[in-house]
């Protein structure tokens, strides 16, 4: 029987550790740039307001009553 060999104090899985380590460090950076590309972005899928509410409008969420009231909030 080996004591303190290779297998002794955590087995084979202490490679295991530093991958955890580095892919939760991946992740937060992964996910900071992705929340500033988030707040930063102005590009073409930004749409106004009013696009939004005419959208919900043509879709039939919401009457042209409170379209109108809506619209009046907006403008």
């Amino acid at each position: 029987m080996m004591a303190g060999g290779y297998y002794g104090m955590g087995g084979g899985f202490m490679w295991l550790f530093p991958l955890i380590g580095l892919g939760i460090f991946l992740y937060v950076i992964y996910m900071i740039f992705n929340r500033t590309n988030l707040t930063n972005n102005t590009g073409v899928n930004s749409e106004s307001a009013l696009e939004v509410l005419k959208k919900r409008y043509a879709r039939g969420d919401i009457t042209k009553e409170e379209f109108e009231e809506m619209k009046k909030d907006l403008i």
